[in-house]
């Protein structure tokens, strides 16, 4: 652990991604064998080319190497055709290799992000509570990216390059060692220079990725919310806080060019420097190494050759840099373990809805408790309602039903069972919550009330909506059940948002009801319409209603009363209005 905290590379963290391409294990097989012949196959054309240079440079018969002239013509017809096969080839191998490596990387980063979404679905909404969605939309989209470069230009394709350096040196030392060394006394600076590089580059990336995701939380917190921002006049204040965020961005990205812009200059001079000490060497020895016009070209060639995977190994190791620190992101999202339990078995298909709170706990935080020892029953087919100042605790108690959130302390029965018993996504299907902000998707009426689901017909929903009694207003919109509400359901008022919220729960014909009832910013039609709606879903049902105005409970079998997380009162209607100093009673009195 510690080696690999000075290295800078995590090895487990590398063997994890490396496992995502074992469903794909012909495909990486290939895309290295691909890579490791076109690395063999690059000192073919240098080589050839110093073949055909050197019997060319030879006159002398008496010199070995030597060709009388009318075979010079034939042998370099001969060495020109093999040099464009071997072009050829070498293209041809590319394209192959290229097409192969991100086809290997954009298979596994669908398979990623695939496995990132579906664990996503499963997290506990405290989750969602503390991690902005700008944050969670980069890890799913952009760092995941990352990874297919490390497959298209890190491991594969810098094991060519190492390959393909080590076969440039060799093949020149065996040329000519003298020329070799001096060739080469420029390497020990270039390593210097790419190790610092890497680094640098290294750091910034780190930077530029932490500015990405600000930038993406706070540019989707704040368009989300420009109703409040334009409402408020905060459009220059929230503009200079886009400012300083984006500035550190631009900072950290213009860091990161300072190093490019620094380092491929430092490259092609040392480069130069190479060239110039091989000339200047080879002008001193050519006589005493015998040193011919193939071999000048030869290292001339080489040393361009050897500088450039170099100068490339650079860019591609901090190419792997960056998708090893995108993925280690990634997986800590992955590696989260703040989801809910499945380990329910019950079926909760036929379950009729009675349902029980014994000495119910919970908090979102620790132990600062928003329900404190909760007890109350409804029997199938009874409709109670829970009312109470904003923060006593009331829509806590349909997170916990539909097992949004896990209690701290104490147990919820349904017909007996406990919740964590039930399979749960059969729960949930059970409970039909309709929220007091009710979310709808980019999509049409019918699809926002069936969500996709094919066993629902279009002739089921517009029964439902009969029977709640909102046909009229649907088929009133332009192309009726198929108007697209657009984002969020921006184009339906808040009332209309929660009619549909109806349907939707009705087509699903959920035993147990539950109504975050929103009633105060709507009309007093629409405010009809939604009692109505409540009515009929209550009927043969177990239904739970949030109140917000005493007016609409009248129906309710019995009333619980809380404050500050704890049931103060709770009786049926005509018992909690006579009762003396009773809290229900003083609220109906103020009414």
């Amino acid at each position: 652990m510690d080696k690999e905290k000075k290295s800078g590379i995590n090895f487990v963290l590398i063997k994890r991604i490396l496992s995502y391409s074992k469903p794909y294990k012909n495909l990486f097989i290939l895309a290295l064998l691909l890579t490791l012949t076109l690395a063999a196959l690059s000192i073919v054309r240098p080589l050839l080319i110093k073949e055909a240079l050197n019997c060319i440079g030879i006159e002398d018969p008496t010199d070995k190497g030597y060709l009388p002239k009318a075979n010079k013509f034939a042998f370099m017809n001969h060495m020109g055709l093999l040099l464009v096969g071997v072009l050829i080839l070498e293209a041809l191998l590319q394209f192959t290799n290229m097409y192969v490596t991100n086809l290997l990387g954009q298979n596994i980063v669908q398979d990623l992000r695939k496995q990132v979404y579906r664990h996503i679905l499963k997290l506990k909404n405290t989750y969602f509570d503390n991690t902005p969605v700008g944050t969670l939309v980069t890890r799913a989209v952009s760092d995941i990216e990352s990874l297919s470069d490390v497959f298209s230009q890190g491991f594969i394709v810098i094991t060519g390059d190492i390959l393909t350096i080590i076969i440039f040196i060799t093949v020149m030392i065996s040329t000519n060692w003298a020329l070799a060394l001096v060739t080469l006394s420029t390497i020990p600076l270039l390593l210097i220079a790419t190790n610092l590089f890497k680094n640098g580059v290294k750091k910034t990336f780190t930077e530029v990725r932490n500015a990405v995701a600000s930038l993406n939380a706070f540019t989707n917190e704040h368009i989300s919310g420009m109703r409040i921002v334009q409402l408020f006049n905060r459009e220059n204040i929230e503009y200079d806080k886009f400012k300083v965020i984006n500035e550190k961005h631009k900072m950290a990205n213009i860091r990161s060019i300072w190093y490019y812009s620094v380092f491929f200059p430092v490259v092609e001079i040392l480069s130069a420097v190479s060239i110039a000490l091989f000339m200047w060497f080879a002008g001193l020895k050519a006589n005493t190494y015998n040193i011919q016009l193939g071999e000048i070209t030869f290292f001339i060639m080489l040393i361009n050759m050897v500088f450039r995977p170099i100068r490339l190994l650079a860019d591609r190791l901090n190419t792997l840099q960056m998708g090893i620190v995108a993925s280690d992101r990634v997986f800590k999202v992955i590696d989260n373990q703040e989801i809910i339990s499945e380990t329910g078995t019950v079926s909760a298909k036929h379950i009729r809805g009675n349902i029980e709170f014994k000495n119910v706990w919970f908090a979102y935080k620790e132990e600062n408790y928003v329900i404190k020892d909760c007890s109350f029953s409804i029997n199938h087919g009874e409709t109670i309602a829970i009312i109470g100042a904003t923060g006593a605790g009331k829509s806590s108690i349909i997170n916990l039903l539909s097992r949004f959130y896990e209690i701290n302390k104490g147990e919820i029965l349904i017909d007996g069972v406990s919740i964590p018993n039930y399979n749960l996504n059969e729960l949930r299907e059970s409970v039909g919550v309709v929220l007091q902000d009710v979310f709808l998707f980019s999509d049409t009426i019918f699809n926002n009330i069936t969500l996709h689901n094919p066993s629902i017909t279009e002739e089921q929903v517009i029964m439902a909506a009969k029977e709640i009694g909102i046909n009229e207003f649907i088929s009133k919109l332009p192309n009726g059940y198929h108007y697209n509400v657009k984002e969020r359901g921006a184009m339906l008022s808040a009332g209309q948002r929660q009619l549909v919220a109806f349907v939707r729960a009705y087509v699903y014909n959920p035993p147990i009801f539950v109504l975050d009832e929103a009633t105060s910013s709507i009309d007093l039609e629409t405010e009809k319409l939604i009692q109505k709606a409540s009515l009929e879903l209550a009927k043969n049902r177990t239904s739970i209603i949030i109140a917000h105005r005493l007016s609409t409970i009248h129906h309710a079998t019995k009333i619980i009363v809380m404050e500050k997380g704890e049931i103060i009162e709770q009786g049926t209607t005509e018992a909690l209005s006579t009762k003396v100093d009773g809290v229900y009673k003083k609220l109906l009195e103020l009414v």
